[in-house]
């Protein structure tokens, strides 16, 4: 059965560093993009940053480039989102999902999602 499961989220002050994972199942994971959104109450679910498989180029939404860095141990069927220097606008539920060979930031173009992990980014 197909699954991911984020892990990793968690109350931080402003300034403070996170690592979030999403571990994947039943699927060869270097097959596909794998992306992160993120969803803060009452507004749209965004897409933050995605590694794709056919050239390896990773993309960031433009607020948080510089300080998140996204990775994937193939091997492991991991992907990760390292995010340092939070702020409270960094606060919301983050999913990764799957897509196809190319990253999209478009949530439509995700098929398989997991359940999500909070990160409050708060003093």
């Amino acid at each position: 059965q197909l699954q991911l499961v984020e892990s990793g989220g968690g109350l931080v002050q402003p300034g403070g560093s996170l690592r979030l994972s999403c571990a994947a199942s039943g699927f060869t994971m270097d097959s596909y993009a794998i992306a992160w959104f993120r969803q803060a109450p009452g507004k749209e679910r965004e897409g933050v940053s995605c590694t794709s498989t056919n050239n390896g180029k990773v993309y960031y939404l433009d607020s948080v480039k510089g300080r998140f860095t996204i990775s994937r141990d193939n091997a492991k069927k991991t992907a990760y989102l390292q995010m340092n220097s939070l702020k409270p606008e960094d606060t919301g539920v983050y999913y990764c999902a799957r897509g196809g060979i190319f990253c999209s930031g478009q949530a439509y173009a995700y098929n398989y999602w997991g359940q999500g992990t909070q990160v409050t980014v708060s003093s």
